[in-house]
C-alpha cells in the first residue's frame, strides 16, 4: 500500500481533484431557459453530493444533516461564502445527474491523460438495482391501479430483465469502462435510468464520446444492433474508423442456421453483420472479448457492494436515482485517480472509504 493520509486531508484532497471537473462540467452543460443564475453555482451542489456520497449518507436529510455540519470546512475548500438551504439542496438533488454525467466523460478524459488506464478496448454493460418499498406487479401498473394495503410503491420504478439480475423493479445504469489488459478498469462514461430501458438506445448516445485511442468495443447480445455496429465500425462516407464492436447475434426467435451453412449476405448492411460475427469468431476476437467478463462484469458488482447498491437504490424517483448513481460513478472515478497518486497502480479504493 502506497502512503496514507488522514482522514481531513484525504477528503480534502478529493474535493479539490473534484472542483475543476465540476466547473467545466457546467460550463460545458450551461443552465437555460429564462429565469437568473442563481447565486450558489450548479457546481457548488455536484461537490457537495459527492461528500454526501463518500459519506454513504443515503437519504437526503441525511445527507444535508452531515454537510450542514461540516459547512464551514466546506466553504472554505470551496471557496464559496454562501451554502444552499435545504430546501434548496432538495431540489437541485434532482437535477444534478447532467452535470455528473458530463463530469464523468471529463474524468475519464482526466484518467487517461494521467496514465491511470488505457483504453484502448472499452466494455459497456448494464446492472439493474431494485427500487425501494414493495412490488408493484405489471398487471396492476398497467391499469395504474395500486392495491389498497400496497404502501410506498415508488411509482417511477419500472420492471427490467438481465440474464445476470433476473426480473427486476427498480432502475438500472449503464457503464463504459476500460477493459484493456493489464491495465486498472476505470468508468469513462455511464448514465441511469428505468429497468426498462433499452441497452441499444441508451449506449447510442454515448458512441460519440468514445476515447480517439479506443479499438475494440465489447458489449453482450442485449445491445446487439446493426445501428449501434455501423456507428462504431463505420462512418457516414462509408469509410472504416478503425474500431471493432465485438457483440455476440440476439436472434431474437429466429430459427437457428446449421453450423457450416454459408451465408450470403441480403445487402451492405447484412454483410457489415457478418463480418462483424466472423471477427468476434475469430481468435483475436475471442481474446478481446473474453476480457469484457474479467472486467466490466466484476466492475458492477464491486461498484454496487462499494456503495451499498446491491439491494436496493439509495432513493425513490427516477431523477433522485440518477443524481445518486451518476454521483457515486463520479466518487468512484475520484478514488481511483487518488489511489494512483498515492502511489497504488490498482482500483483498491476501499482503504480510502473506510478511512473518511
Amino acid at each position: 500500500m502506497g502512503n496514507r493520509a488522514t482522514a481531513g486531508t484525504c477528503l480534502a484532497s478529493l474535493v479539490r481533484m473534484a472542483m475543476p471537473l465540476c466547473k467545466q462540467a457546467e460550463r460545458e452543460c450551461p443552465r437555460t431557459g429564462p429565469g437568473r443564475k442563481p447565486e450558489i453555482p450548479d457546481w457548488v451542489l455536484t461537490v457537495l453530493i459527492m461528500v454526501a456520497v463518500l459519506k454513504r449518507r443515503k437519504a437526503k436529510s441525511a445527507q444535508y444533516r452531515f454537510l450542514n455540519e461540516h459547512r464551514r470546512q466546506l466553504a472554505k475548500w470551496l471557496g464559496t461564502g454562501r451554502f444552499p438551504a435545504r430546501s434548496t439542496y432538495f431540489e437541485r438533488y434532482r437535477r444534478a445527474y447532467r452535470l455528473f454525467r458530463v463530469a464523468i466523460r471529463l474524468q475519464g478524459e482526466k484518467a487517461i491523460s494521467e496514465g491511470v488506464t488505457d483504453p484502448k478496448d472499452v466494455a459497456v454493460d448494464k446492472s439493474l438495482i431494485a427500487a425501494r418499498g414493495p412490488l408493484w406487479h405489471q398487471s396492476d401498473r398497467k391499469r395504474k391501479r395500486i392495491p389498497k394495503k400496497l404502501r410506498g410503491v415508488d411509482r417511477e420504478s419500472d420492471w427490467g430483465y438481465s440474464q445476470h439480475d433476473g426480473w427486476v423493479q427498480g432502475y438500472s445504469f449503464e457503464v463504459v469502462v476500460s477493459s484493456t489488459k493489464d491495465t486498472t478498469v476505470f468508468p469513462l462514461s455511464g448514465s441511469a435510468d428505468t429497468a426498462s430501458a433499452k441497452e441499444t438506445q441508451t449506449f447510442d448516445e454515448k458512441i460519440d464520446g468514445l476515447p480517439e485511442d479506443t479499438e475494440n468495443v465489447s458489449a453482450d447480445s442485449g445491445y446487439d444492433s446493426n445501428h449501434l455496429g455501423e456507428r462504431i465500425e463505420w462512418t457516414d462516407q462509408g469509410k472504416r474508423t478503425g474500431r471493432r464492436f465485438l457483440c455476440p447475434e440476439n436472434r431474437r426467435n429466429s430459427k437457428p442456421q446449421g453450423r457450416n451453412k454459408a451465408t450470403k449476405p441480403r445487402d451492405e448492411s447484412h454483410r457489415r453483420r457478418l463480418l462483424r460475427k466472423r471477427h468476434l469468431q475469430s481468435k483475436r476476437g475471442k481474446a478481446s472479448y473474453r476480457r469484457r467478463g474479467q472486467t466490466v462484469e466484476p466492475f458492477n458488482e464491486w461498484f454496487k457492494s462499494l456503495f451499498e447498491l446491491t439491494d436496493r437504490v439509495w432513493h425513490r424517483g427516477l431523477e433522485n436515482n440518477r443524481t445518486q448513481l451518476m454521483a457515486a460513478l463520479f466518487t468512484y472515478q475520484t478514488l481511483v485517480r487518488y489511489n494512483h497518486r498515492r502511489g497504488n497502480k490498482n482500483g483498491q479504493i476501499h482503504w480510502i472509504l473506510d478511512m473518511l
